[in-house]
């Protein structure tokens, strides 16, 4: 008897290591250091990621180097390259290169919009209209992330009401995808069940993917979760790399193995190879000189 049932048979993984796992990590990495790590997890098999943002560079230093990177990566046809970009400036950063793809974000908590833009959800979004503009303009694809989906660090518990007009102004703004986020892995299987009930009543799991942290170790049980609602789309960062900084101490991403892993046993196809991913992964946290929070991985590495 099948523990599991309807679940999809292929999963699409979407790689954010580059840019949500390096923006967060302390060490500041050289450009072809990430070039490399880049090209690695291309040639594992992942075919979307998120390489980097065009963000002030006062503020997030990992990310200086944007403009570099984009043009040193070797691109190819089958695969989807974004950037996140927060503003018109950072948009025309991005047509400056001939960027195909890039990432919006809001929240669904005022607080945190405040705290990490400077601007409430309706003024990020007012901003993010002219963004998406130029984006539909220049024929860009656009892809959505709101944060806090499963609770702030300031105020607790967010609105599924709020979620849920958030998503369809990101749609409207042109989004084809709307990655919901769990900023600091607070979310438990019952909330994503909820959650989702609630969500896909208005969308298709084809426009709706999951970005789970794994502050509170439960990431995967989230994943599993979500996948018996038909979801199929997931963020991951390879290695588990980014911290959760709103968490001293706490791990952050999902690490992209652990997900693999589950996926795979579970007899779900993700066009991953596992060896490839792991040199990659290898090889950046030996730049990093930093140990993997992935158990899989960990347990991997340890008998190298």
């Amino acid at each position: 008897m099948a523990i599991f049932n309807n679940l999809p048979k292929t999963v699409k993984i979407v790689e954010v290591g580059p840019r949500d796992g390096l923006q967060n990590e302390k060490t500041i990495l050289g450009v072809e250091d990430k070039v490399q790590y880049i090209e690695l997890l291309m040639d594992s098999g992942l075919k979307s990621l998120e390489v980097c943002s065009f963000v002030r560079t006062d503020k997030i230093p990992q990310m200086a180097d944007s403009e570099k990177l984009y043009e040193k990566i070797t691109k190819k046809n089958d695969t989807h390259l974004s950037c996140l970009v927060p503003n018109v400036k950072g948009m025309e950063r991005a047509l400056s290169l001939g960027v195909k793809e890039i990432a919006l974000f809001t929240a669904t908590s005022d607080t945190f919009n405040q705290k990490n833009i400077n601007a409430n959800i309706e003024e990020s979004l007012q901003r993010l209209e002219k963004v998406a503009a130029i984006a539909q303009r220049e024929n860009i694809r656009i892809r959505g992330y709101v944060s806090t989906v499963f609770g702030c660090p300031y105020e607790g518990i967010t609105s599924s009401e709020k979620l849920l007009e958030v998503i369809q102004r990101l749609f409207d703004l042109g989004a084809y995808e709307i990655s919901l986020g769990d900023t600091i892995g607070v979310g438990h299987p019952t909330q994503v069940d909820q959650i989702l009930d609630k969500v896909l009543q208005k969308y298709s799991v084809d426009e709706i993917a999951m970005h789970f942290h794994d502050t509170r170790g439960l990431a995967l049980t989230n994943i599993l979760t979500s996948l018996q609602k038909g979801i199929y789309i997931f963020d991951s960062s390879s290695g588990g790399l980014g911290g959760c900084p709103y968490a001293v101490g706490a791990s952050g991403n999902v690490a992209t193995e652990d997900v693999l892993y589950l996926l795979h046993s579970l007899g779900i196809q993700t066009g991953v190879d596992m060896d490839k991913l792991v040199m990659a992964s290898d090889f950046i946290l030996n730049k990093l000189n930093k140990k993997t929070p992935s158990r899989y991985l960990s347990t991997l590495l340890a008998g190298k």
